[in-house]
């Protein structure tokens, strides 16, 4: 049991450091510039939106490797 959980948490982390840089290197330099005084607001609201969107796909791929783990660890 102890490592699945081991496995689990070391996804988890592997998840949290990619999607970390994937925020750093890809959408921190993101800018729009054609739409005079709105670009900040357009470009943070479009970094909100990959990054919400991001995090609701790292929250499934670690309910998935959970359910998997624990039906490894119980037999199902």
């Amino acid at each position: 049991m102890k490592s699945g959980l081991y496995g689990f948490l070391f996804g988890m982390w592997g998840l949290i450091i990619i999607g970390g840089g994937i925020m750093v290197v890809l959408l921190g330099p993101f800018s729009i510039q054609q739409f005079g005084d709105f670009h900040w607001i357009i470009s943070s609201g479009i970094k909100v939106t990959i990054s919400l969107i991001l995090v609701v796909i790292w929250i499934l791929i670690l309910s998935k490797l959970k359910n998997y783990i624990f039906k490894k660890e119980l037999k199902f």
